[in-house]
């Protein structure tokens, strides 16, 4: 019986790839050749005349400022579009910590020669949400944005931008190694239960176009699908479908019979 090729996983390692790259190299780009076509980071980044803007940092900057910037509601809408049509691709496409998360574990696969390595302990899958809501209040009661100050994806890029600039580095820096440390103690630890970004992507995306579904009648119960799923979802049970899912293509590859498929679902 043939798999499909790994053309999910290649591909979006070169997207994760270049993502990084992009934040790696602009302000070196920026300080250097005075290059400014490209600002900023995964928060808040132009290139040209196209502003995007984090949903979360952005809907932080509304409820603390108490007030609407016409221009943050346009740079809010390309995410926001595509987190309804694709759900939190962000998070498996394009955000840097996921980039850091691969390269741990090619590293460990490397050490290890295993393909797939054990989650680890796990926490109720709801804790997600609590994460979002925790997050949004701490920032109404201290009124101020803190997921602008401590997002783990924005820190990777002021960071970077700290040690190309100013070559060090800032305290909250310590976030990401925590971040990362989670990850290697219990697979995405920090992405399956405690982003808030990612939970309002999710949110947002809860009735996504593109989605992940089993035919169970070609199905032959292997469990492979789960196995290498990084958030430990089980698309059997219908979990590609859920707001859970980032789509990131691997328990397609991973399914012997190939039962697993993306379906983009009718408006």
């Amino acid at each position: 019986m043939s798999k499909p090729p790994k053309r999910y996983t290649s591909l979006r390692l070169l997207t994760l790839t270049a993502a990084f790259l992009l934040i790696l190299i602009t302000p070196y780009l920026n300080m250097r050749f005075h290059f400014n076509f490209v600002q900023g980071w995964f928060q808040s980044l132009s290139i040209g005349n196209l502003w995007f803007v984090s949903p979360l940092e952005g809907l932080e900057s509304i409820l603390t400022s108490r007030s609407i910037y016409g221009p943050l509601l346009v740079g809010m809408l390309i995410p926001i579009v595509l987190a309804l049509l694709l759900g939190r691709v962000f998070c498996s496409w394009i955000c840097p910590i996921s980039f850091l998360s691969e390269l741990i574990d090619w590293i460990i696969r490397l050490l290890s020669r295993k393909k797939y390595r054990p989650f680890g302990f796990g926490l109720p899958r709801k804790i997600f949400w609590f994460a979002l809501i925790g997050e949004i209040l701490v920032a109404l009661i201290i009124g101020a944005p803190i997921f602008v100050f401590l997002s783990p994806p924005g820190l990777v890029g002021r960071e970077i931008m700290m040690l190309t600039l100013f070559k060090t580095l800032a305290i909250e820096g310590v976030v990401i190694i925590i971040v990362l440390t989670m990850h290697i103690f219990s697979k995405r630890m920090f992405c399956r239960y405690f982003c808030p970004l990612g939970a309002l992507l999710a949110l947002i995306g809860l009735k996504r176009r593109l989605v992940i579904e089993a035919d169970l009648d070609e199905c032959i119960k292997c469990g492979m699908c789960k196995k290498a799923c990084p958030l430990g979802l089980d698309p059997q049970k219908g979990e590609g479908a859920s707001p859970y899912c980032w789509n990131c293509g691997k328990c397609n590859e991973a399914c012997q019979a190939l039962a697993i498929k993306f379906r983009w679902k009718e408006f």
